[in-house]
């Protein structure tokens, strides 16, 4: 089996990659979990199969250094059972796991949940493991605990060092805990890398688009695959047990039209979430905006708010450049600030 360092280096010399010392720093790591997992399994008591522990691996940094690369090649490495998703979405298929164990009369719904889990995969792959919501916070403890236990390993990425998850979130006291897991459990690793590869890719590229017609559409899809490769599924976020869709989603960077989240009754607390989420937002068809849409425009001010405070990189096509998108009905004095932001945000160091 080839090992990840010369995977690494095999697509460094092909020109698929541009060699980094901060990921070549980190593939040891890597390769540790890879070769690991590769030894036969051993039979205990009546032939079942016995996991070996496998200290598993955290890796962070800032966004745009290379960690979804690096995980790319990690799960493709590998010759067990894995599972490459985004936290978020994970920690969603739980709560609803958990509801249908409640539904039929189980007392400890996580038991039975956390069990097929580990029955299903030896290996969780997660995109940007953060935590916002106190209903996971007050659940992760006990879950990682009993996935532990059962021999899963964990190999995760994050914007934030494990100290600061669930920073300043209620009852955190109560979620200390599993932070004392991760550290126990998975090697915590800094990705410290000078090059945001994702701002790069983007730097001295248009990211706002006055559509017309075919062209602005084929550059903006030629910008989604140059980020994900085409790749991608729905990112379905839950809000106070409301649930937001983000149409295609893959390695931190979500696509949807305006009417995906401003036609839709969504508020503050669901842009926050979408901004919490995704790190590069490619949002399509921004229409002008008067009092005929009025209730769609307060939405996309909300929204780009949102996506500004949490200095999330955007990319849009819209019906006219941003001074012009709102040219009457009320509302027009305060979508100035809307489109002053919208402006800075097409600043090529917008984001870092």
């Amino acid at each position: 089996m080839t090992s990840l360092p010369e995977i690494y280096a095999a697509k460094v010399a092909d020109g698929t990659l541009t060699p980094d010392d901060a990921q070549t720093a980190v593939l040891p790591e890597l390769e540790r979990i890879r070769a690991a997992l590769a030894k036969p399994t051993k039979k205990g008591w009546f032939r079942k199969s016995v996991r070996e522990p496998v200290q598993g691996l955290y890796l962070w940094g800032g966004v745009g250094r290379g960690k979804s690369m690096l995980m790319d090649l990690f799960v493709d490495s590998l010759s067990v059972p894995v599972r490459r998703v985004h936290f978020h979405a994970f920690m969603q298929e739980i709560h609803e796991a958990m509801h249908q164990a409640r539904s039929k009369g189980v007392e400890d719904a996580l038991q039975p949940v956390a069990a097929a889990v580990a029955e299903s995969v030896r290996v969780l792959a997660f995109d940007e493991m953060q935590i916002t919501d106190i209903t996971d916070a007050m659940i992760v403890g006990r879950l990682f605990e009993k996935l532990f236990d059962a021999g899963v390993v964990v190999v995760t990425t994050s914007n934030r060092v494990p100290d600061d998850l669930y920073k300043n979130g209620l009852n955190r006291q109560l979620f200390l805990p599993f932070i004392a897991i991760i550290k126990e459990q998975l090697r915590v690793w800094e990705l410290v890398s000078p090059v945001d590869y994702r701002q790069n890719r983007l730097a001295g590229n248009q990211v706002y688009f006055v559509q017309a017609g075919t062209e602005a559409r084929a550059q903006i899809r030629s910008i989604w695959e140059d980020l994900t490769g085409g790749e991608a599924e729905p990112l379905v976020l839950t809000v106070k047990s409301r649930e937001v869709t983000l149409p295609a989603f893959r390695n931190g960077v979500a696509r949807a039209s305006f009417f995906d989240l401003c036609g839709k009754m969504l508020g503050p607390g669901d842009y926050l979430a979408i901004a919490n989420a995704v790190r590069v937002l490619i949002l399509e068809d921004i229409p002008a905006l008067s009092r005929t849409n009025f209730n769609e425009a307060k939405r996309f001010v909300t929204l780009i708010d949102a996506l500004y405070e949490a200095r999330v990189r955007l990319i849009c096509s819209a019906a006219a450049e941003p001074e012009m998108l709102y040219l009457e009905g009320e509302g027009t004095f305060e979508f100035e600030r809307t489109a002053s932001r919208l402006r800075e945000m097409q600043d090529a160091d917008w984001g870092k």
